[in-house]
């Protein structure tokens, strides 16, 4: 049987994430693209279908590579709106420690949906949290991953470090690290799929310094070379972060991972803020990758992440929205636009353009995971597209199409495609109830904070 050709016809503007021409439209034959079509050129073959994307602009999926699921739970709690990091940790672990699957799958349908509709259709998702009766939370959102028909990065994450030994989490947080191999192994075993067009992977997520013992992050590195699975954690996000690592192992973060098996191409790290000169060449010369979460960064005045000497050094740049307790958002293309401002201050407005920020949202952040078949459009890619319309009242008057979906604010996506598929049609997730789901995640958020 022939696979269905559908030609994605007459957008106004694409952004390919390379130097090809596109301004024709796309091809899309099955699950991949087939072909890429500059000003005036014509299908090579018959179609079976045309998509009018008039009035659209046309850009690969969104890809999210920093996220806490879990988190849609807590956004914009009171007791910890204007704190940093660690006291902002401290309140609220033990909220997350009364967690729940059913909660959690909530919690991860609403995360996904909104990342959906922002054009996202990729994303990772960084778990640690396993209290009691959590331990298959990773299966729980398999499941919802599955559901939404996304692509998706798992990692499991742990915490191993509690704070009768010095860590920051509560005993009733923390696994032990014979726990936490064991599960990670069956994920890889049970989950995790090889090559392009990849629906559902697994990584190995340590949580951070602070919140694991050198044991798991050797053992988890052993594990990921082993496997062929790729390293995620926290690195360099706080000032307390980097007098935690001098005290506990008289070593400053990028140290601190190269003494533990992490500094190579295998590991991309969230927030990347706190290094050094001598730290920023040493990641880029590993092949490290970062993951840059502006407006979780802004939240928690954690800092400022050093994109364009990371890069200069050779340091693959990606982005992530970070968990909705400390952005408060799931919305990637939000957080394009953030990172386009912030990095503006530290770089100026020559350097930072929207169609770089735009690269690091699609194509830098798929070679973080390791990816090459997806964040970008070009033939033999999967076809993992968003189109975004620009007829609202925001965008009038605009006169770049690429730059006014950051400069004029774009939050939702008209149509997203995954792999071949229609996932969003009319600003609409296909087959999804959202006012009920929002009922019963309220209804989930109430209760977890309940009598706190």
């Amino acid at each position: 049987m022939s696979l269905q050709r559908t030609w994605i016809k007459n957008p106004l503007a694409v952004f390919t994430a390379n130097e090809l021409d596109a301004r024709g439209g796309i091809v899309v034959e099955g699950s991949t693209i087939a072909e890429v079509l500059a000003c005036g050129q014509l299908p090579s073959q018959p179609v079976d279908q045309i998509a009018d994307a008039t009035g659209c602009v046309l850009m690969p999926g969104l890809i999210n590579t920093h996220h806490h699921f879990y988190q849609t739970l807590t956004r914009a709690w009171a007791p910890v709106v204007n704190v940093p990091l660690f006291p902002w940790l401290q309140k609220l672990y033990p909220v997350w420690a009364r967690l729940q699957p059913e909660a959690l799958g909530l919690a991860s349908r609403v995360a996904m949906a909104e990342l959906l509709l922002s054009g996202c259709t990729t994303t990772t998702d960084h778990h640690y949290l396993f209290p009691q009766g959590m331990e298959e939370a990773i299966d729980v959102q398999v499941e919802v991953v599955r559901e939404l028909g996304m692509r998706a990065l798992l990692t499991r994450g742990s915490m191993s470090l509690g704070e009768e030994q010095g860590g920051l989490p509560p005993e009733q947080t923390v696994q032990s690290g014979d726990t936490i191999l064991h599960d990670s192994q069956r994920l890889i075993d049970r989950y995790h799929q090889r090559g392009d067009g990849a629906w559902m992977q697994i990584a190995l997520a340590p949580c951070s310094p602070f919140s694991v013992t050198t044991d798991i992050m050797r053992e988890s590195a052993a594990m990921a070379q082993r496997e062929d699975v790729r390293l995620h954690t926290h690195l360099a996000e706080t000032l307390d972060e980097e007098a935690f690592c001098l005290k506990m192992f008289g070593l400053r973060t990028v140290d601190y991972l190269e003494s533990v098996g992490w500094l190579n191409d295998r590991t991309w790290l969230a927030h990347g803020i706190h290094f050094n000169a001598d730290e920023i060449q040493r990641l880029g010369a590993a092949g490290t990758g970062i993951c840059h979460c502006p407006v979780s960064n802004m939240r928690l005045a954690s800092g400022m992440c050093p994109t364009r000497d990371l890069e200069a050094a050779g340091v693959p740049i990606g982005l992530g929205v970070d968990g909705s307790a400390s952005n408060d958002a799931s919305n990637l293309m939000y957080e394009a636009r953030q990172a386009l401002y912030l990095q503006r201050l530290k770089y100026g407005a020559e350097y930072v353009t929207p169609e770089r920020v735009l690269g690091w949202a699609t194509r830098g952040s798929a070679k973080l995971i390791g990816r090459d078949d997806i964040g970008q459009i070009a033939v033999g890619k999967q076809a993992d597209l968003a189109l975004f319309r620009l007829d609202e009242l925001r965008f009038s008057g605009s006169h770049d199409p690429v730059s006014a979906l950051l400069l004029c604010g774009a939050e939702r996506a008209d149509r997203v495609m995954v792999g071949g598929k229609w996932r969003v049609i009319d600003g609409q997730i296909v087959g999804m109830d959202i006012k009920s789901l929002i009922s019963q995640h309220r209804k989930a958020a109430a209760a977890l904070i309940a009598d706190l």
